[in-house]
């Protein structure tokens, strides 16, 4: 069987070394499974503690996709064999895949992040934390997870809080895609390259004199991706959020969930991107919607690793009481793509039973996550 991750170092200048990580299941779209958890986090480690690698390249085998999100089959099987109840397999999965995120976060030297192709979910995860993220012409970013009943994970509480007005909140509820440009505008990604410059950069940064300071290597592989940024720019798409920012300002601007979901439903504009988002969001499950508004609420003042904590509290409780289990059977396992809803309308969800998501199952001292970042 081939390795689900395939780990190389490229010689550099100054006698340094670059890791380079390649996520390599091309037919799953490289999702990221608990197998790619288990090998990234102590190479991560490995190479974060050796004073000859310079740098991180990370990238997804072939052209589709950088990583197309989680891989959730395997957390079905385990929800379906034990309904209702907190499934250690579901937890587990959770758990590694947030500390993993947090250490590409804190990473000591710079990671270099290809997001080629599609970037979704678990995908946007690891993305996220990486220090100089690329995007291509090819390049399509969504965190859909209201299409499974689940929520956007994997740090979304912190970076969507970041985006511009309405943004994080529209894009959380409503799964809507976003090219190239989208991403550098909602600050998802730092540089915008052409697909086929992928050589030019890893030259680049062999070619980059390294030395023992942080802050300066980080530089110096800004300066490298700013200068084919600069050249590959003509190839750059033409957003689409940047341009209905101030509508999505006003489709958000409710006092509740119900008045902000009904304000995009029914919205007239004639746009297919906004018509796409507004298709998702009526057909998405509707706890989703009101995680979203909570969970984006709870966040404004929460450190990174409090964000995870709160996460991994979100998402086990999704598998135990939510519409998990219902969104993957319908996506992934039958495919009939007709979910059907513990609610049929966001307006049917009580506050109580939203609550119950934001309850941890553990105290704070027995919580997975509790020392992260301590």
């Amino acid at each position: 069987m081939d390795q689900v991750v395939l780990f190389d170092e490229l010689e550099a200048a100054n006698g340094k070394r670059i890791g380079v990580a390649t996520l390599n299941s091309e037919k799953s779209l490289n999702a990221l499974s608990l197998p790619m958890i288990q090998l990234m986090q102590p190479k991560l480690k490995q190479w974060a503690d050796d004073d000859a690698i310079a740098c991180v390249f990370f990238q997804g085998a072939g052209e589709k996709a950088f990583c197309a999100g989680g891989d959730i089959v395997a957390m079905y099987k385990a929800m379906q064999a034990k309904p209702g109840v907190l499934v250690d397999e579901v937890a587990d999965f959770f758990s590694q895949e947030y500390r993993l995120d947090y250490a590409i976060h804190t990473f000591p030297k710079p990671i270099v992040l290809w997001g080629h192709g599609i970037v979704m979910g678990g995908g946007m995860g690891l993305m996220n934390g990486a220090s100089h993220r690329i995007v291509t012409e090819r390049s399509l970013l969504a965190m859909p997870e209201v299409t499974i009943g689940l929520y956007p994970d994997v740090g979304a509480t912190h970076f969507l809080n970041q985006m511009p007005d309405g943004c994080g909140l529209f894009l959380g509820i409503t799964g809507a895609h976003m090219n190239a440009a989208d991403a550098l505008y909602l600050k998802l990604a730092d540089h915008f390259i052409a697909s086929t410059s992928k050589d030019d950069v890893l030259a680049g940064l062999r070619e980059v004199k390294w030395g023992d300071t942080a802050a300066l290597n980080q530089q110096k592989v800004t300066d490298v991706l700013n200068g084919l940024s600069l050249r590959d720019s003509s190839h750059r798409p033409a957003g689409q959020v940047e341009g209905h920012q101030r509508l999505i300002k006003k489709l958000t601007a409710g006092a509740d969930i119900e008045s902000v979901v009904a304000a995009i439903v029914n919205d007239k504009t004639d746009d297919k991107w906004l018509a796409k988002a507004r298709q998702t969001l009526a057909a998405g499950c509707p706890m989703t919607a009101h995680i979203v508004w909570n969970q984006l609420q709870h966040g404004t003042d929460l450190s990174l690793a409090d964000c995870f904590r709160l996460e991994l509290t979100l998402s086990v409780q999704c598998a135990m009481r939510g519409d998990f289990a219902e969104g993957i059977r319908a996506l992934l396992i039958d495919k009939d793509k007709q979910p059907r809803w513990q609610h049929a309308s966001v307006a049917e969800v009580s506050a109580e039973e939203v609550d119950g998501f934001f309850t941890s199952p553990w105290s704070a001292d027995e919580h997975p996550l509790a020392q992260l970042g301590k």
